[in-house]
């Protein structure tokens, strides 16, 4: 057992990559924070609409988007991957509305068929123009947080903001807060009651659509760092988790941001002392604070329906007037 499981040393796992490590886990942890905060935030609507497979479809259909931008530009350079990337989720957002309002096929059976189709047709291009394209197919699917530290630095006005990936999620991550705060209102009332949304005058289909914009930017700038697959669970653990604390969306936002900054910890210190990927180690810790979160709610709902005939039993009826 023990030359698979690693023996913990506290000081190598909790406190090295914190003091020692600083210059490379910090952002790391940043990284990681970013990423999962962000699709938090979002996630929290998807959870709402329930459309939480809606992250799923865009973080599947990035990949002939990769390709398609990459034969056209011949380059591997971000620029040119992320607006192939983010064509490709919003493409994929507006096929699975256009299969699902037009037709009878359910919002789910819309989702599968555009998000394993594209899905398809970017494995095909792959084969098709194996020889041309040089890509990384499981960086695409698992991404590589560890690497964010190796990025060439942004420099403003002589101070280093940090690797370009990380400024570019911290971007993202302060545009999706600033729109939460300006349309707060009407994401609030068009995720519960579309008539009513329609009756004040806000249409629900552009709060919809501009919903999945920011969901596929969002979901394009976490998978460099997290990949297709991981980036998923980063959508639903923040909101799950959230929604079993509290029914107010404003506590929601809250509580997975804390999420975030718990789990981003909790994977550092797991890939370290693992050796392990710290983007699955993120969404392991994640997924560890919401399975915690889960048995406490558990916990509390047995206590009170074990005190519940306490109460009814000790409970005495007033006898009968006697007309």
């Amino acid at each position: 057992m023990s030359e698979l499981i690693p023996s913990f040393d506290w000081q190598r796992v909790m406190i090295d990559p914190w003091t020692l490590d600083l210059s490379l886990y910090g952002w790391i942890f940043l990284m990681g924070f970013c990423a999962t905060a962000a699709c938090g935030l979002v996630g929290n609507y998807l959870i709402l609409r329930r459309m939480a497979l809606m992250g799923d479809a865009v973080s599947h259909s990035v990949l002939p988007g990769l390709v398609i931008a990459f034969l056209l530009t011949d380059s591997r350079g971000t620029t040119p991957m992320f607006l192939g990337a983010l064509v490709a989720g919003i493409l994929t957002t507006v096929l699975v509305e256009s299969i699902h309002r037009r037709t009878r096929v359910k919002q789910d059976a819309a989702i599968g068929i555009a998000f394993t189709t594209l899905f398809a047709i970017g494995v095909l291009l792959v084969s098709l123009f194996s020889n041309q394209i040089d890509l990384d197919a499981e960086c695409v699917l698992y991404g590589e947080i560890a690497f964010v530290p190796l990025e060439p630095l942004v420099t403003l006005g002589g101070v280093e903001l940090g690797p370009i990936s990380l400024v570019r999620m911290v971007a993202v991550l302060l545009g999706v807060a600033v729109l939460i705060l300006v349309f707060y209102k009407e994401l609030l009332i068009a995720s519960f009651d579309e008539a009513l949304a329609k009756a004040m005058r806000i249409n629900p289909t552009w709060v919809h659509y501009g919903l999945m914009a920011v969901l596929s930017v969002v979901v394009v700038s976490a998978f460099e760092a997290v990949g297709a697959i991981l980036v998923i669970a980063m959508l639903i653990l923040p909101g799950a988790t959230a929604s079993l604390l509290t029914d107010r969306l404003g506590v929601m936002h809250f509580i997975a941001i804390g999420h975030a900054a718990i789990s981003a910890w909790l994977g550092v210190g797991l890939g370290v002392w693992l050796d392990c990927s710290i983007g699955a180690a993120m969404v392991v810790g994640g997924a560890f604070v919401f399975g915690v979160v889960w048995m406490g709610t558990l916990l509390t709902k047995l206590k009170r329906q074990r005190s519940k005939p306490q109460q009814s039993g000790a409970t005495v009826s007033a006898p009968a007037s006697v007309s």
